[in-house]
């Protein structure tokens, strides 16, 4: 029980900690929705600065440069990834695991908060996998739906003929489709419709139209 009690207590935050703490999570919140709205090589320093409300000193006090927030911006994210997946019920199957990611991903691109991510000839991409935190997470995220692919290829829920890097990589590019954008913009469907439908063209494709229409 003492060792409990001193563990809780080493986890709590001191008034300046958390001050700090808030301040980061305000940035970040800026960086995900610029980086939604603009991309990593328009945003600059200064907007997060201003759009944050400090001072650009005081930006550079918690993140030295551009690079490293925008690696702490895509970290949080694969780090909220994680706990999604890592959340999800053990008695679902793989496939609707896998759905539920996408479920999760496409949500969070309609709400304007999903961080752009990099291309293979993104100016970002070294700053990324050059940042162990962001590297480590995104490897755990890959192992774990790289599982559920495997499972879900072995029953036939998916095609074992498909590599597993196309099945991971067509989820991953789910989470910043542009065809949720022009869906949204079209107002001819809802954002619950939207998730259905990029779920439904994603693990089942377009020969058949999805139940929800």
């Amino acid at each position: 029980m003492a060792q409990t009690v001193a563990s809780s207590s080493e986890k709590k935050l001191s008034f300046r900690e958390q001050q700090h703490q808030f301040r980061e999570n305000a940035i970040l919140d800026t960086v995900n929705r610029l980086l939604a709205q603009k991309g990593y090589d328009l945003m600059t320093m200064d907007e997060v600065a201003a759009e944050v409300g400090i001072a650009k000193a005081s930006l550079y006090k918690h993140f030295e440069s551009k690079e490293s927030l925008a690696a702490a911006s895509m970290t949080r994210f694969i780090e909220e990834a994680l706990a999604m997946a890592r959340g999800l019920s053990p008695h679902m199957g793989a496939l609707e695991k896998l759905k539920s990611v996408v479920r999760w991903a496409v949500r969070i691109h309609l709400s304007g908060t999903m961080p752009s991510l990099p291309s293979t000839r993104s100016s970002i991409q070294h700053a990324l996998l050059s940042h162990q935190p962001y590297v480590q997470r995104l490897e755990e995220l890959t192992e774990i739906l790289g599982e559920w692919i495997g499972q879900a290829q072995q029953t036939g829920e998916l095609s074992p003929a498909l590599p597993g890097e196309v099945v991971l990589y067509t989820i991953y590019a789910r989470s910043c489709d542009p065809v949720a954008d022009f869906l949204k913009g079209g107002g001819a469907f809802s954002d619950d419709d939207i998730v259905e439908l990029l779920v439904h063209t994603c693990f089942e494709g377009m020969a058949k139209a999805p139940s929800c229409l």
